[in-house]
């Protein structure tokens, strides 16, 4: 018999306790392991993130020049693997290419599988736009951080200082964010036992889906459609008028502003003005945000993490279609420790439902 009846998204529900990070919706704040977003990517670099995530749990946790290493090194066992992904996925998109790179490593492999994970996603992900674009894969240089031998990888050369570091404020931004849908479904994956490289796996076919890791791409979309800042409240006007969903504005836990957002606005905005539409961005978020007031009064709707990524990305030359696989690379780090902490304390994730269908008679 069920003891407790919830929402069918789960909504409000408590299922574990984590020391990972908090995601307070009311105030619009994100805390990552007792530390503030915005506090924690000023002070830390991706490799740094994932280090104070891992802490306590795994090989290198709470060692950023460790973690670093063992990244790198991960890097150049995955290059080995290219020839091998690069013949398997023909035809299939970046997050595509992705499932099939992460299902070919295996359980076997004596590396730590967080550096396995992690150093192979930039890799893979590398390899896949080279192929798209007739290119071949570049091995990657273990001297470099993750962001800055990712970009050096998909441009052919080291990209300018301020581009790797815009990069690597994205990754630490978006490695941990509560118990998403993708995170859950890594910790329910974990709970089985089932390792550390399936569980990851399971967290990226659920990042595929366009509910949850899609939106950055149909951002820039819309962004083309207004076409100049001086239409944006006319085309929201005519948006709600048609009932279109807005890319880039809302969230369902965030009732204020995401706080992700203002981290990466902050980013684009280090970038010289030629490399991105920051501008014009602005413009279009006030002429959303007034659209918004007019017309949902008794919500408050904001601006979110999406809206910033797709300017970041798109400045970072970064094509639209490997969007979400890029948010891979940096939530892996967020990924690997919930499979920890999981493994580390959790029962197998079992829960109850409420048969509604016939009855024999």
């Amino acid at each position: 018999m069920l003891q407790t009846r919830v929402d069918s998204g789960l909504d409000g529900v408590i299922v574990a306790d984590t020391v990972m990070s908090e995601v307070d919706g009311e105030e619009g704040r994100l805390v990552v392991r007792g530390h503030n977003l915005q506090e924690l990517v000023s002070s830390r670099g991706f490799e740094g993130v994932a280090a104070l995530l891992w802490e306590g749990y795994a090989e290198g946790g709470g060692d950023e020049a460790a973690v670093r290493k063992g990244m790198a090194d991960a890097r150049v066992r995955a290059f080995a693997d290219v020839p091998k992904l690069l013949a398997a996925t023909a035809g299939l998109t970046p997050v595509e290419g992705l499932r099939v790179g992460l299902g070919m490593l295996p359980d076997s492999e004596r590396l730590p599988h967080q550096y396995l994970v992690c150093g192979a996603l930039p890799v893979f992900l590398a390899a896949l736009l080279n192929a798209r674009k007739k290119l071949s894969p570049i091995a990657p240089d273990p001297s470099l951080t993750t962001a800055q031998d990712l970009l050096r990888m998909i441009r052919g050369q080291r990209a300018g200082e301020v581009f790797e570091k815009g990069l690597d404020a994205y990754l630490a931004t978006v490695a941990d964010h509560g118990f998403n849908a993708s995170t859950f479904t890594a910790r329910v994956v974990a709970s089985t036992h089932a390792g550390l490289i399936s569980a990851v796996l399971a967290a990226l076919c659920a990042l595929k889906g366009p509910l949850h890791g899609g939106a950055p791409g149909p951002v820039l979309d819309m962004l083309d459609d207004i076409g100049e800042a001086s239409r944006a409240e006319a085309w929201f006007d005519d948006a709600f008028a048609k009932g279109t969903t807005l890319m880039g504005f809302g969230h369902r836990i965030y009732k204020v502003r995401d706080p992700r957002a203002d981290v990466l606005k902050n980013t684009v905005a280090t970038l010289p003005s030629t490399a991105g539409r920051l501008a014009y961005a602005v413009e279009v978020e006030r002429g959303a945000i007034a659209a918004l007031r007019r017309h949902k009064p008794g919500r408050r709707l904001d601006t979110n993490v999406e809206y910033y990524t797709a300017l970041l990305l798109e400045a970072l030359d970064v094509p639209r279609e490997a969007f979400t696989a890029l948010f891979a690379v940096g939530r892996a780090a967020g990924w690997c420790a919930h499979v920890f902490e999981q493994e580390k304390g959790g029962r197998i994730i079992r829960p109850q439902s409420n048969y509604v269908g016939p009855r024999p008679s």
